[in-house]
C-alpha cells in the first residue's frame, strides 16, 4: 500500500480542517485568553516580592488577583482544550471513514498483494498512534505553542534585555530541534513499516496455524516471527536512543537561559535598571517556559508517529477509485456467458485458460474439480471481485464491465465459505443485504433457510446481540445467516463458493438443504466441495488446471467414466450416506 508525500499528507489535513475552521478560530481564541491570563501570574508575583523588599503588608488585592488569575486560566484552558480535542476528533473520524470506505472499494487482488499485516496495521496501529496525539499531544502543542509566543511578548514588556537574554537558547534549541526532526521522520516511518511487517507475519502464521503444523514449518515460522520482532525491537531502540539524546541537549539549552536571564536581573538589579520584583518575574516568566518548550519539541515525537500514521492513511484514501463504466447498462435477464477467459494472480502463472460457459437463466451449475483447479477464482471472476486478464464475461446481455457498481450488486451475489458475522443486533446484521427490509421480510428469509427456530429461540429474538462480545452462532448457523442475507438481496444470479465446506456432517446437510431454497428461481453457481451438491445441480461443469475439461449433467459424466466420474467414485465409496 503507498504512503502519501509529506505536503500530501498536510494537504489532506487542510482540506479535513477546511469545513471546521469557526471550531478551530473559536478553540484557538479562547486558548489565547487563557495564556493571557496565565501570564499574569508572574507579574502579580513580581509585586508581592516588591511588597515585602519595601515593608508594606498589603497582600490582600493581590492575592486575591492571583486566585482569581489561577480560576479564570483553569476554567479558560479547560474549555479551549475541550474545543481543540472536539475539532481533533471530528477530523480524524473523517479521515478514518474515509481509509475505510477507500480500503472497502479496493480491488480484492491488490489488497491480497498488500497483505493483511499491512492493512490492519494502518487501521490499528497508525489510527491509535494519531488518536493519542489528537487526544493529549495536539491540545498540548497549541497550549504550549501559545504559551510561549505570550511569554515572550511578556519578557519584552518586563525589560527588552530580558528577551535578549532569554532569547539565547533559542539558536540552541533550533539547532536540536533541527537535528532530531531530520533523523526521527525516517526512524518512526521505518517502525511503522516494521510494525506491519510484524503483523503480516503473525497474521499468517496464526490464521494458517493448522497448515504450519501439518506440514512441519513451525521452526520456520518461529523464525519468521522472531526476526520480524527483532526488526520492531531494533527500530524501537534506535528511536529511544535518539530520544534520550534529544532530551539531554534541550536541558543544556535551559541551563544557557535561565543563567542569562539570572545575570541580567542581577546587574540591572545593582544599577537600579528595575526592582527585585521585575526581575523575579522574568526568572518566573522564562522558568514557566521549560514545560511549554520541551513539551513543543517533546510532542514532535508524537507529531512525527502521528505524520507518519497519517501518511499512510492518506496514501490508502488516495488510491484512484476502480474505472467505473462509461455508458452502464442494467442487464435484462440472469444468463452468464464467458468467452476466451483467461486470469492470472502472477505473471507466467496462470490460474484459469480459455474458458468458455454459457449458463441459461434459472439454471445451476456446479463447479468440480481438484484443489487448484480454479474453481474459487472462476467464481470470483463471475462476482466482479476478480477483472479477468483476458476475455469478456457476460452477465444479463451486459459485460461486467459496463454494470455500474450499484447494479452489479443488485444482479449478482456471492457466498463464500469465510462468513463473517458483525457485532450487534441479528436483525442490524441480516439488514446489510437489504436496509428497508421489516421485521417479517427478515424472519421470511430465515424461515426460507430453516433458521427461524433457532432464531426464535435467542433471548432477545432479532434484537439478540451477536458476533465479538455477544452471542455466539455455531458455524452452521453463520452460514444459514449468510443464506438469508442472499434471499433477502434478491439477486437474479447467485454463487455459492464452498459455503457448507465448514460445517460437520449433520450441519452440511441442512445447509444443503437450505442452499437448495435461497437458489431457488436464480441462476446459480455452485463451487461444490461435496458433490451432493453437483448430484443435484442441472449441469456440472469440470475444472482441472485452469480448464474445462467436461460438462453435463451428473448422470451423464458418471457414465463416461472420465475425470467426474473418477471423482464420484472416490468421493462416495468412503461416504455410503
Amino acid at each position: 500500500m503507498p504512503t502519501a508525500s509529506g505536503r500530501r499528507t498536510a494537504a489532506a489535513v487542510a482540506e479535513l480542517l477546511r469545513p471546521r475552521r469557526g471550531l478551530a478560530a473559536a478553540a484557538f481564541a479562547v486558548l489565547v485568553v487563557a495564556t493571557a491570563v496565565g501570564l499574569l501570574t508572574a507579574p502579580l508575583l513580581g509585586h508581592l516580592v516588591d511588597l515585602v523588599v519595601t515593608g508594606s503588608t498589603a497582600f490582600t488585592v493581590p492575592v486575591l488577583a492571583l486566585v482569581g488569575v489561577g480560576l479564570t486560566h483553569a476554567a479558560m484552558t479547560a474549555w479551549g482544550l475541550a474545543l481543540v480535542s472536539r475539532l481533533g476528533e471530528n477530523m480524524l473520524a473523517d479521515a478514518r471513514e474515509r481509509f475505510v470506505a477507500k480500503a472497502l472499494a479496493l480491488p480484492l487482488t491488490q489488497l491480497e498483494r498488500a497483505g493483511s499485516g499491512d492493512l490492519t496495521s494502518r487501521v490499528t496501529n497508525d489510527v491509535t498512534m494519531i488518536a493519542r496525539s489528537v487526544r493529549e499531544a495536539l491540545p498540548e502543542l497549541g497550549r504550549s505553542a501559545l504559551t510561549i509566543v505570550l511569554t515572550f511578548g511578556g519578557l519584552a514588556l518586563l525589560d527588552w534585555r530580558f528577551l535578549l537574554a532569554a532569547l539565547l537558547a533559542a539558536p540552541i534549541q533550533l539547532l536540536v530541534a533541527r537535528w532530531y526532526l531530520r533523523r526521527s521522520g525516517p526512524v518512526y516511518a521505518r517502525q511503522r513499516r516494521a510494525d506491519g511487517a510484524m503483523q503480516h507475519q503473525l497474521l499468517d502464521t496464526v490464521g494458517g496455524a493448522r497448515t504450519v503444523r501439518a506440514f512441519r514449518l513451525a521452526d520456520d515460522h518461529v523464525r519468521r516471527v522472531r526476526q520480524r520482532s527483532g526488526e520492531v525491537v531494533t527500530v524501537t531502540l534506535t528511536a529511544t536512543r535518539l530520544v534520550t539524546r534529544f532530551f539531554s541537549r534541550l536541558n543544556g539549552a535551559e541551563f544557557v537561559g535561565l543563567a542569562a536571564v539570572l545575570v541580567t536581573g542581577f546587574v540591572l538589579v545593582a544599577d537600579g535598571g528595575t526592582t527585585l520584583g521585575t526581575a523575579t518575574a522574568a526568572a518566573l516568566y522564562f522558568q514557566n517556559l521549560f514545560n511549554p518548550i520541551n513539551a513543543t519539541l517533546a510532542l514532535m515525537d508524537d507529531a512525527q508517529s502521528a505524520a507518519a500514521g497519517m501518511a499512510r492513511l492518506v496514501g490508502v484514501a488516495d488510491l484512484p477509485d476502480a474505472p467505473r463504466p462509461t455508458r452502464p447498462h442494467p442487464a435484462v435477464d440472469a444468463t452468464v456467458k464467458l468467452a476466451d477467459v483467461g486470469h492470472a494472480y502472477l505473471p507466467e502463472h496462470p490460474v484459469l485458460s480459455d474458458v468458455d460457459l454459457e449458463i441459461r437463466s434459472g439454471e445451476r451449475v456446479a463447479l468440480v474439480g481438484a484443489s487448484g483447479a480454479g474453481k474459487t477464482t472462476l467464481a470470483g471472476l463471475v462476482a466482479g471481485i476478480h477483472v479477468p486478464a483476458r476475455g469478456s464475461i457476460v452477465v444479463g446481455g451486459v459485460d461486467l464491465r459496463e454494470l455500474a457498481p450499484a447494479e452489479l450488486r443488485r444482479t449478482v451475489a456471492l457466498v463464500s465459505q469465510e462468513v463473517h458475522v458483525f457485532a450487534g443486533p441479528l436483525a442490524d446484521d441480516l439488514r446489510l443485504a437489504r436496509p428497508d427490509a421489516s421485521d417479517d421480510d427478515l424472519l421470511a428469509a430465515l424461515e426460507s433457510v430453516d433458521a427461524l427456530g433457532w432464531v426464535r429461540a435467542l433471548p432477545d429474538g432479532l434484537a439478540t446481540v451477536v458476533g465479538e462480545g455477544g452471542h455466539r452462532l455455531t458455524v452452521t448457523q453463520a452460514q444459514q445467516l449468510a443464506l438469508a442475507r442472499l434471499v433477502l438481496a434478491d439477486p437474479a444470479v447467485a454463487i455459492l463458493d464452498e459455503a457448507t465446506a465448514d460445517a460437520g456432517s449433520a450441519g452440511a446437510r441442512t445447509l444443503e438443504q437450505a442452499a437448495q431454497r435461497a437458489l431457488d428461481g436464480r441462476t446459480a453457481i455452485v463451487v461444490a466441495h461435496r458433490l451432493t451438491q453437483a448430484q443435484t445441480a442441472d449441469r456440472v461443469v469440470v475444472l482441472a488446471e485452469g480448464r474445462v475439461v467436461e460438462t453435463g449433467t451428473h448422470a451423464d459424466l458418471v457414465a463416461q467414466g472420465g475425470r467426474y466420474a473418477e471423482l464420484w467414485r472416490t468421493w462416495y465409496s468412503p461416504h455410503p450416506d
